[in-house]
């Protein structure tokens, strides 16, 4: 039998100390600006790829905080169909584009506003930013949560 799956791909929610979200200007169509993100290999766990990925990108050591969300609208790539599993991360070390990005740069909430940026990442963002609210309205933070979800 020939089956049509689709492709499991994983991205990252890097945040700074100055609440700038790290993104990636892409080499390869579609262009724009993405979260740092890719593909997972046969045999590889979500949380390596997007430590192996975000690394690739940014060239930042990667420390996955907390799983946030899976995308999986059809459309949301014009590529292929792809599924997305969203992790909240931090990165140590300079972030520089590498690998399939001409660039890593950090960018303000409104500066991404104004940005052409790839796929469904702006909803990702947003969401992002509407979860991050409803944590902080409760007192919880990405650390307890993630701590709790990642078995850690």
């Amino acid at each position: 039998m020939n089956y049509k799956n689709p492709f499991p791909t994983v991205d990252l929610i890097i945040e700074n100390h100055k609440n700038e979200i790290l993104l990636i200007e892409r080499k390869n169509i579609p262009h724009g600006w993405a979260l740092p993100g890719g593909f997972v290999d046969y045999g590889e766990s979500l949380e390596h790829a997007a430590k192996r990925e975000g690394k690739e990108e940014t060239n930042l050591d990667i420390e996955l905080i907390s799983p946030f969300k899976a995308y999986s609208n059809p459309e949301r790539d014009k590529r292929a169909h792809t599924i997305t599993f969203v992790f909240i991360a931090k990165g140590k070390g300079e972030a520089k584009g590498m690998d399939d990005a001409k660039q890593a740069k950090w960018f303000s909430i409104e500066e991404i506003k104004q940005l052409n940026i790839a796929f469904d990442h702006k909803k990702i963002i947003f969401d992002y930013l509407k979860y991050k609210n409803f944590l902080k309205e409760k007192a919880l933070d990405f650390y307890t949560i993630g701590k709790y979800l990642l078995n850690e």
